[in-house]
């Protein structure tokens, strides 16, 4: 027979098991959006190429960074928003900027 301890570190494992399965199935919406984030980002750096505008961009980072900011409910979740995405945006800016520098057709002015 098991005891209660038994019992109840068996429901213990079982409830962090799922709540790692809803983190899984999030990470795998999240790579899916960031994978179509980082598509917008290379069709973005072919217009700017087009127009003579830089990658970096800073009130379009800072604005970026306030619509998502807005989004957290707490001081602690729009800290933690906030570091992720500078990430986003610093990893985003370098794919732009190798992807740019991938295209043998595109001439930019950065």
């Amino acid at each position: 027979m098991m005891s209660d301890s038994t019992i109840n570190t068996t429901a213990h494992w079982q409830e962090l098991d799922e709540w790692r399965k809803k983190i899984d199935a999030l990470d795998q919406q999240l790579s899916t959006l960031l994978c179509e984030r980082l598509h917008c980002a290379q069709n973005i750096s072919l217009l700017k190429s087009r127009i003579g505008e830089q990658v970096l961009q800073p009130e379009r980072e800072k604005e970026v960074l306030i619509n998502v900011l807005n989004q957290a409910d707490s001081p602690l979740k729009t800290h933690a928003l906030e570091k992720i995405y500078r990430c986003i945006i610093e990893e985003t800016r370098l794919f732009q900027q190798e992807w740019i520098s991938s295209q043998p057709d595109i001439h930019t002015s950065s």
